[in-house]
């Protein structure tokens, strides 16, 4: 098994010198062969599509239509993936429809009179900063703002503001306003053989306007307000459209083509671009930092203290001598017993593997491209499946270890392990599931879906674990390099510092450490609905984290061996895995110095999230860790005689 392991590194540090040849620095991302690119011609009808509305305040995403905008005749579903269905997403066409490079001013798309309740609607959306997201050509709408820092640079929000509140001059009355009038800015590529045009952007500019209009009316009423015959168009100096019950709304929109030099194989590098990369070669400079230290403590204790140690052992001549050894070799006939609780730890053993290698498979897939951007949904489905796939190797390496405990019912291990983990996060997932369904949430998981997950879970991965246990049942239990004495041996009193607790909470601050600057741009995906795609920036770190949780496990692992501790098992475990616990606290700070959501179920979904977010970074550490020490631990009792 340490052989394996060995060379499941030797493997990932490969795999990284090729990925930082594929793409590190900038993070940008390409189309593979067969997702073919569509060419436009000159009046080709371009079909906008209409997305969910996201508020960075609630967490809470609807569908377009569950607000009272205007609708075509008749609305279609487009087809979504597991990923995409699962983050809510829910893509509709819509009333905005237009004519390849051909501009158009001021197109009424519809009236609407407020009703109360219409209003109200309205006025909740606007309260909790809603936006609104199309998509045109697989390009999601952004709005472009310039950096107050830097003039030179842009960055990207996801889809516009429903409204805005404000006041009037002299009033102090605060009023809700709609933006009803939309500016498109659709970006092409032309190709100058064939005169087709590819998009390589999709950008608008909202206002909020009053419209006039003289006389009653009817389809052929031209507006004053925004007339292109008279071309007179929105600028933003108008009066806004306030949203009160018996407003009467028109919704209007312009349309400018713009040609771009942008190819289209590149049109996603300026929404993923990051302005501040600097940032993340300072978190990976600070995290090998961390990883030179560790690896000094345990070069130190490898190449001085364990090779003095294991020489002086070998020495050893006489019984008088034999009798005056101290530090870990004390405890070579306890240090292979069997640890209490044998059988669960198995289990996590076997689930962080489980997922490890899920993290692994999707980071690689990702960094070389395979889960673009364009395809949304891409890489939860994707992460979703290989959790299943990877069960295999999960009940492999929990039976493996439980035979090595000296166990024979190894089904009710692989039952366990296929069924433990899964159930808490599911039972979770139910939970929130539930209350999202309570706020009428698009985010709401259908019927349909869930049983979707529930096939994954039983149809694919609980088969898979019971292979890999038989498979890890049939192979030969390797001995270990000593014997284990019959009666345990008593652990004397230990110092303060060595004391359990306070020993894994200190080892799980630098895996921690590695990591957390990386962790805030991931919440802020998340959280804040930002571009996220430098995987390669990411894939470093998680090697990093590999490096710091297996030797942060070593070095107090030998410091618990000298103090004659020989409960290493769990502890070794516990010790990496403990950084679950800052991430969590961490993920409180950034709850309350980042976010602003106020309501409670909002809150309670953001923490229901990060639980088990924390609960899957805990059983990866902690296997890590694991696995490190008992490699560790074979190395120095294989190296020593013992008579």
């Amino acid at each position: 098994m340490a052989k394996g392991i060995f060379a499941c590194h030797l493997w990932l540090w490969i795999s990284v010198f090729f990925l930082l040849i594929v793409n590190v620095k900038h993070g940008t991302c390409f189309y593979l062969p067969g997702v073919a690119p569509e060419d436009f011609h000159k009046g080709d009808f371009l079909m906008v599509k209409v997305n969910k509305l996201t508020s960075t305040k609630t967490q809470l995403p609807y569908s377009y239509y569950s607000l009272p905008y205007c609708h075509p005749e008749h609305i279609v579903d487009s087809a979504e993936n597991l990923g995409e269905v699962l983050r809510g997403d829910r893509i509709e066409n819509s009333p905005y429809v237009f004519k390849m490079r051909e501009p158009q001013m001021c197109n009424v798309v519809c009236r609407l009179t407020l009703n109360a309740k219409t209003a109200k609607e309205f006025k909740e959306k606007i309260d909790d900063e809603y936006r609104v997201n199309m998509i045109l050509d697989n390009l999601p709408l952004v709005v472009p703002l310039r950096r107050p820092d830097r003039e030179s640079s842009l960055v990207y929000l996801h889809g516009f503001l429903v409204g805005l509140k404000g006041q009037y001059a002299g009033n102090k009355e605060e009023k809700h306003f709609i933006h009803n009038h939309l500016t498109f800015v659709v970006k092409y590529h032309k190709d100058p053989v064939t005169e087709t045009s590819r998009i390589v952007g999709f950008e608008v500019k909202p206002f909020s306007v009053r419209h006039e209009y003289e006389g009653e009316w009817d389809k052929t009423t031209r507006l004053t307000t925004c007339d292109p015959h008279a071309r007179k168009i929105v600028s933003g100096s108008e009066s806004p459209q306030e949203v009160e019950d018996k407003k009467e709304i028109i919704f209007t929109y312009d349309i400018e083509f713009q040609e771009s030099d942008v190819k289209w194989a590149s049109r996603w590098d300026s929404y993923l671009l990051m302005a501040d990369d600097q940032i993340h070669w300072f978190s990976i400079v600070n995290s090998l930092m961390i990883v030179l230290f560790l690896s000094g403590m345990v070069a130190m204790i490898m190449l001085r203290t364990l090779y003095r140690d294991i020489s002086k052992y070998n020495q050893l001549e006489t019984q008088e001598e034999a009798q005056e050894e101290t530090g870990w070799k004390l405890v070579h006939g306890d240090v292979f017993r069997p640890p209490s609780n044998s059988d669960l730890l198995c289990v996590y053993v076997g689930t962080g593997i489980q997922f490890f290698g899920m993290i692994l498979v999707t980071m690689i897939f990702a960094a070389l491209g395979f889960l673009s951007p364009s395809n949304r949904g891409g890489l939860m489905t994707a992460m979703l499946l290989l959790w299943a796939l990877m069960g295999l190797s999960g009940g492999y390496s929990s039976v493996c270890l439980y035979r090595r405990f000296k166990g024979t019912e190894w089904k009710q291990i692989a039952l366990k392990t296929a069924v433990m983990f899964p159930a808490t996060a599911f039972a979770i997932f139910f939970v929130l599931n539930a209350l999202i369904w309570g706020q009428k949430s698009s985010g709401a998981v259908p019927f349909g879906t869930m049983f979707a997950l529930v096939f994954l879970w039983f149809g694919i991965s609980v088969p898979l674990v019971f292979l890999g246990g038989y498979m890890g049942s049939k192979k030969p239990v390797g001995e270990d390099p000593v014997k284990t004495n019959k009666i345990a041996r008593q652990i004397p009193e230990q110092a303060w510092y060595m004391n359990s607790v306070f020993s894994i909470l200190i080892g799980g601050i630098l895996p921690f450490g590695a990591v957390f600057i990386e962790l805030f741009f991931i919440l802020t995906s998340i959280w804040l609905h930002q571009f996220y795609y430098i995987f390669g920036f990411l894939f470093i770190v998680f090697l990093i984290l590999i490096v710091t949780c297996a030797e942060i496990s070593i070095v107090l692992c030998y410091f618990q061996l000298c103090s004659e501790d020989y409960l290493w098992w769990w502890r070794s475990y516990l010790t990496s895995g403990s950084s679950a616990l800052y991430l969590f606290l961490y993920a409180a700070f950034y709850f309350f110095t980042k976010l602003e959501i106020t309501k409670p179920i909002s809150g309670v979904l953001y923490f229901g999230y990060m639980v088990l977010l924390s609960y899957g970074f805990f059983v990866v550490t902690g296997t890590i860790g694991f696995y490190a020490c008992f490699w560790f631990t074979r190395l120095i009792y294989s190296s020593v005689k013992i008579d």
